[in-house]
């Protein structure tokens, strides 16, 4: 019993994925036209990372390029993963004062493929 509940628990460890390059051009249709809420946020990095059990998770550190404080929610990031699909992270919330740069980390649930990359209204 005890093995099992190790192994279990060993499932839940995030790992770091491969770094997909800045460079790289992905293209997939968006027919529904899924795009993030509009916002003066822009993404400086991010490092993706998931588990056996399917969660993606990313850390992402962003900008608020505006000089007064906003609200940084889901709403205004977006996931692209390897199907073309283009998901919002679980709901947060994060205060910035302007001209901040911060780091969140988000989660994008639990999803069979893995995220090909993450943007902003600013990032498109």
């Amino acid at each position: 019993m005890l093995c099992a509940n190790v192994f279990a628990a060993q499932n839940n460890v995030l790992n770091v994925d491969r770094a997909i390059p800045n460079s790289m051009q992905l293209s997939f249709p968006n027919d529904n036209n899924i795009t993030p809420k509009k916002s003066d946020f822009s993404i400086v990095s991010y490092v993706l990372m998931s588990n056996e059990e399917g969660e993606r998770w990313a850390v992402i550190t962003l900008t608020n390029l505006a000089s007064g404080k906003r609200e940084l929610n889901q709403d205004h990031l977006l996931a692209l993963f390897a199907d073309g699909s283009r998901l919002t992270p679980n709901e947060f919330k994060l205060g910035f004062n302007g001209n901040q740069t911060q780091s969140v980390t988000v989660s994008f649930a639990e999803y069979k493929f893995p995220i090909l990359s993450v943007y902003s209204s600013n990032d498109q």
